[in-house]
């Protein structure tokens, strides 16, 4: 029975380390699913709950990060479905919203993932800005290998097409 409890305070130590030391890409990533600081913020603190709770469900150590975000990637989809809350929002609100917080340099690299479908945009995100491996974007969306990476290439040929047009404007 000691064994069990000093595995389980292992893991705990684990995961409130990574929490630590990657809150703001798992903040990043709550905010790409809401484009709103107080619903990342909530979503994020959810994930940490559940995280937490479930330490059990966390295989081995080298799977944290999917595993991880995995969670946050259900928070977000359950507090959106929950609140009827989804991506779009004005203009107006949207860029108040971002401003201090995005680290996204291109506008109109912003604008064009806006535009891209939510299973496309999950896929690109976690793979460039998150620097997952396919295998870990596998685990976090519960998806196939294949799908994931026509996905990301049919995502990216979606991406340069919108960047393509902000340039001929």
């Amino acid at each position: 029975m000691k064994i069990y409890n000093l595995l389980d305070k292992k893991k705990e130590n684990l995961i409130k380390q990574y929490i630590v030391n990657n809150k703001d890409s798992l903040y990043r990533f709550a905010y790409s699913y809401t484009r709103n600081q107080n619903d990342a913020l909530d979503i994020v603190h959810d994930a940490i709950c559940k995280a937490l709770a479930n330490k059990k469900s966390l295989k081995s150590e080298d799977k944290i990060k999917p595993w991880i975000y995995q969670i946050i990637s259900n928070c977000a989809i359950d507090y959106m479905r929950k609140n009827n809350k989804y991506t779009e929002m004005t203009d107006e609100i949207q860029n108040d919203s971002m401003v201090g917080f995005d680290e996204y340099e291109n506008f109109d690299l912003q604008r064009a993932m806006q535009l891209l479908p939510e299973k496309y945009k999950r896929v690109i995100i976690l793979r460039y800005f998150e620097d997952m491996k396919i295998s870990e974007i596998t685990e976090v969306l519960g998806e196939n290998e294949s799908t994931v990476k026509t996905r990301l290439y049919s995502g990216l040929s979606k991406l340069k097409i919108e960047l393509t047009k902000s340039e001929e404007v």
